[in-house]
């Protein structure tokens, strides 16, 4: 276990998976320096050492009052998970936000026909199965104590069909599935989930992918931090259930459009009827 700051925080407590590099190591320091204690998790114990000595040191500099625990896991191995959780919780407490960070892509940008099985199975496992097993360790205890909130990184991946990437794809979409059944039965004990794009953030992964070679305009990863914590605060609690993309949304242009009202089906993952004349219309 790899400690830094002490005290409260005053965002509450998040665990961010993937927390080592990219995505989740930004958020890590986010939320941090918004006050949060963070919970980071990830495989690489090298990587955490440094990331919590980053986080200790911004905290006592600015005085945010947040810290960050480290705990190494790999979320494909979900016999491990629970014993991450209870570790991390017994040093911050219980969590007030998941982040489902952690998550690969398979490295051949083929047709799905001509897909490594190994390859696939890996992606579904990082994704799918992670995921999976940490809404089954840390939420019950969101339930427990009346709310909570989950956040997926997802993509535009998990809504739109491509020739390539289809076991990302796939893994993509049953997050977002996974998140709308968190929704769905979390909805009665306060417990809220999202599915959030970070646009294309300049990372490992998105460097690697053929379709961003020359991308010269990437997303700014303090636009991620702003909606996650968003998101963490409960400013956006009607888009539970939906996906969200930093960029093309805006935390205020999302609390603008929940404050016109909702279609049921808007930004959720759903077969869109031909008219009003198709039966399932």
């Amino acid at each position: 276990m790899r400690d830094a700051g002490s005290g409260s925080a005053a965002g509450g407590v998040a665990l961010v998976t993937g927390a080592s590099r990219g995505i989740g190591r930004e958020l890590v320091l986010g939320l941090a320096a918004a006050g949060w204690s963070v919970g980071a998790l990830a495989r690489d114990a090298q990587a955490l050492d440094a990331l919590v000595e980053e986080v200790a040191d911004r905290c006592r500099r600015t005085g945010s009052g947040g810290r960050a625990v480290a705990t190494v896991l790999d979320v494909t191995d979900v016999a491990a998970v629970p014993a991450a959780v209870v570790a991390l919780e017994a040093e911050l407490g219980g969590t007030d936000l998941l982040v489902n960070c952690a998550g690969r892509i398979e490295a051949d940008e083929v047709p799905v026909w001509e897909a490594d099985l190994d390859q696939v199975r890996a992606v579904l496992e990082a994704n799918v199965l992670g995921p999976f097993a940490l809404v089954r360790a840390v939420v019950p205890g969101m339930v427990a104590r009346g709310g909570g909130r989950v956040v997926d990184l997802s993509s535009g991946a998990a809504h739109k069909d491509s020739g390539l990437h289809a076991a990302y794809g796939a893994s993509k979409a049953a997050v977002f599935r996974l998140g709308g059944a968190v929704a769905a039965a979390g909805a009665e004990h306060g417990v809220r989930a999202f599915e959030l794009s970070p646009g294309v953030v300049r990372t490992a992964m998105s460097q690697g992918m053929a379709q961003h070679a020359g991308r010269t305009e990437w997303t700014d990863p303090a636009d991620v931090v702003a909606m996650v914590l968003a998101l963490g605060r409960g400013d956006l609690d009607a888009f539970s259930g939906r996906f969200l993309r930093v960029g093309a949304d805006t935390p205020a242009s999302l609390a603008a459009a929940a404050a016109r009202g909702l279609d049921a089906r808007a930004r959720r993952l759903d077969v869109v009827p031909w008219g009003p004349d198709d039966p399932l219309a």
